[in-house]
Parts: C-alpha cells; structure tokens; sequence
C-alpha cells in the first residue's frame, strides 16, 4: 500500500509472537494443541510483588510516572546493579521502559544511522535484526557453532568489525540457544573490543537467574571496568520474577546514551505502568528465595526434555547452560517425508508438519538465524512438556 512507509518494509512480524498466536487459534478451533513456543514462565507472579500492586492501587498510585521511571524503581535498579553485578549507577543513568524490548528499541533509534552497522551473533533473539534494520542499520550476522556452545568466539568478533559498526548485541544467557558467557569468554570478547573504540555494548541480561549449575553469571561492563563508558545493561523483570504481563525493562548505562533514550521514549510511550512499576519495586528490593528454588525446577525439566528430544530419531538436541529454552538441531530429518509424502526441506518445513500431524507447537530455527533447528521453551508444566517430547518422538519415528 503506497501510503505505508520503507521502515515497515523492512522488518517482519516476529516469529516467536506469531507461533504463539498460532497456537492459540487453533486452540480456539477445538485441536488439540501442545505449545512449547512461547517463552513465557507458567509460575505465577510471587505474592509479595502481586500485594504490593494492590498496595499501590489502593493508595491512588495509578498517575502517570517521569519518563525514565519513578524515582523509587529508578533506586531500586541502581541497588540492583550494585548488589547483584558489582556496578556502580546514579539515578541518571538508569531508564525503565515498557519491557526490555523497548529498552533495546530506544537505545538503537537513538544511535543508529542508515549505514551503521550491529554486530549481532546468532543464533539470536528475533527482534534484535528487525530493530536494526527499523532504524536503518546493518545486521552483522556473526554464525556460532554448537561446537563452541553457540557463543561468539574473539576471533570471530574481530573479523567482524568495520570502521561501520557501532554497536555489539550480545545476550546471555541466550535465547535461543541456553548459552552462557563465562569469565573468560567475556574477557577474551573484551579485549577485541578495548582495540575498537567506536563500538558500544549491549548487554541483553534478561535471563541472568535462569543459569544451572555451579556457573556464575557474569556481565562484560563487571568483567571489563574499561568498557563501562560505552556498554547499556539491559534487563528486567519478566523472566526470573514471572512478571512478563507488567512488561517492565530497565538498563544502565553512559548518563548521554541515557538521556537520549528518555528523549526517544517521552514520544513514543511516556513512562511505564505506575502499578507495574510499584510492583517492580518490591520485585527488586523484596526476598529473593524463589529464585533458587524456581531455577532448580527449570532445570529438572531441562535435563528431561533434552534426555528425551535426544530419543527423537534424527534430533540431536545440546544441554543448554542456561534460559528456559533448548536449541536441538533437526538435521537428521531432512529430506525425510512425512505418512503424507510431504518433503522436508528445511527446519520451517518440520515445524509446520509437527503442528499439522501431532498438534505441537515450536519455532523453527531459522527464524533465530540458525537452522536447521528449532527452538522449544521448557517454560511449562512437565506433564506439558512430556507429552510435546512423546509427540515429537513419535512424529519422527513416523518419517520415512
């Protein structure tokens, strides 16, 4: 239609939404649908952060906020970042936004000139090329390998840089794939980026409690003090806290690169949800316990649905480190046909024939910019999950 603009041509509707969306309509048309696509957690929000919502309510808390956050969550965040990743933040150097998907959206509108170019490793979360690409910019897709646990490599990063890039997108732990940085990996990444002055950071934190194991979590701005001035640390509330309906993102960063996205952000939205946000505050600075516990459940139900995708003829599926989402490879069957004769081709053809003959709902790899594989989010109910791995079992033992 001539009257929409070049912006619009240039990214898609995001697959993970569209997956879950497809879901849920077949859903409603009475299939019997298994879905494993979304990467919401199925805990509920703790009762404290839910009381301290209706605490605020009834006080009247329920006007609009300053752009960049009330003062009391702006705080909060600052304490957060000091207690939790060893960073030391003012108030000014902090913004919260409506989700971190905004947080990230700000921060690229407020830098990205057409021409520029983000260096993005993948696979990679799904909005991160499409709001390169929404300001102008260049994706700079850099490829991982499952051999190096899908984490950019130095070498690869140094490669990747031109006198064009302004920014590296790194997440971790990362959705898709579970892969978490190390100290070292960090390190090793930082020095590349001590030499390349002209390239920022961002540091896409959001799983940082979702990590098994005795691994630490660990961020490239603690790793590398010399980095702090150019780094954005972005994270948020909806993973860990199982607050993604409050839609709460925050970051810390340069109080220049701050102040731009507050200028990108009193235009678009204004300041977030009072109400989410006064809950935001009790999420940060109230007890902490579930978060272990809910973390050993996640991984009790990584271990199963990796343990049983692996007895999938022809899936071959990693242990992740972290996240809620595993990243297994479907390699094995393609080229296979279904008990229909249908060809699969690649790993969107098998996501769209597992929803068609076994009701299961998934995204396909490629969509994360790596293929082919798919991904499934084990933030559900083990019964759920079970059944999606039976299905799946049985849908590739049926391919010829």
């Amino acid at each position: 239609m001539p009257f929409l603009s070049a912006a619009l041509s240039r990214i898609k509707p995001s697959p993970t939404n569209f997956a879950s969306d497809r879901a849920r309509r077949l859903k409603a048309e009475g299939r019997d649908i298994v879905a494993v696509s979304s990467g919401e957690p199925d805990f509920d929000t703790p009762d404290n952060i839910r009381a301290a919502a209706n605490a605020a309510i009834a006080r009247g808390r329920t006007k609009y906020t300053a752009v960049a956050g009330l003062p009391e969550l702006r705080e909060a965040v600052v304490g957060k970042f000091k207690r939790e990743n060893g960073l030391d933040y003012q108030v000014a150097q902090t913004i919260v936004s409506t989700g971190g998907k905004q947080v990230i959206a700000n921060a690229l509108l407020a830098t990205v000139d057409p021409g520029d170019e983000v260096i993005i490793p993948a696979p990679y979360w799904v909005s991160y090329p499409e709001l390169v690409q929404l300001c102008g910019g260049t994706p700079v897709v850099v490829r991982t390998d499952v051999a190096d646990g899908f984490k950019l490599k130095a070498e690869a990063l140094e490669a990747a840089i031109t006198p064009r890039t302004k920014w590296l997108i790194l997440n971790s732990p990362c959705n898709p794939s579970g892969a978490v940085y190390g100290f070292d990996e960090l390190k090793a990444l930082a020095e590349v980026l001590e030499r390349h002055r002209q390239v920022w950071i961002l540091t896409d934190d959001m799983y940082e409690h979702l990590v098994y194991g005795e691994r630490p979590f660990a961020t490239l701005a603690q790793v590398e003090p010399e980095l702090y001035e150019r780094t954005l640390t972005v994270n948020g509330v909806s993973k860990a806290y199982a607050m993604t309906g409050w839609r709460i993102g925050f970051a810390g960063g340069p109080p220049q690169l701050i102040k731009a996205m507050e200028t990108i952000q009193s235009q678009v939205t204004s300041g977030t949800c009072s109400v989410s946000q006064w809950a935001a505050v009790e999420a940060l600075d109230g007890p902490k316990d579930f978060l272990k516990d809910r973390c050993g459940v996640f991984e009790q139900r990584r271990d199963i649905v990796v343990s049983m995708l692996n007895q999938a003829q022809g899936i071959r599926c990693p242990v992740p480190d972290g996240a809620f989402y595993v990243f297994p490879s479907c390699a094995g069957v393609i080229g296979k046909r279904t008990t229909d004769g249908r060809i699969i081709t690649a790993d969107e053809d098998f996501v769209l024939a597992l929803l068609e003959d076994e009701g299961v709902a998934v995204v396909h790899g490629s969509a994360f910019g790596c293929g082919p594989n798919f991904r499934i989010s084990y933030a559900a109910s083990l019964d759920l999950l079970e059944e999606a791995c039976r299905r799946i079992q049985r849908f590739c033992a049926g391919l010829a």
